[in-house]
């Protein structure tokens, strides 16, 4: 089993719950989101700023066993990739 902890910015917390959802994943409670093998807990952070540009963050710690990473990661980073102009 690991921990893995990360930080998304730009993407609302709802739509983080979405794409955990379409992988799978079930709600429990407010920020949990639970499959077999993986357990999801967001919260809200303050949001980053960077002159008067604010942007919502939030803070993911992910506990995965360890056959899936590899695949959750791929899957989970293809839902959150933001290309920029």
């Amino acid at each position: 089993m690991q921990t893995i902890v990360r930080e998304i910015r730009g993407i609302p917390l709802f739509l983080l719950k979405e794409y955990l959802q379409e992988m799978g994943g079930t709600m429990e409670g407010e920020n949990v989101v639970r499959a077999e093998g993986w357990t999801v807990t967001l919260e809200r952070m303050e949001p980053f700023r960077l002159g008067s540009l604010a942007v919502g963050q939030t803070h993911l710690t992910i506990e995965i066993e360890d056959h899936l990473v590899d695949d959750f990661l791929a899957r989970f980073g293809k839902k959150t990739l933001r290309a920029g102009a």
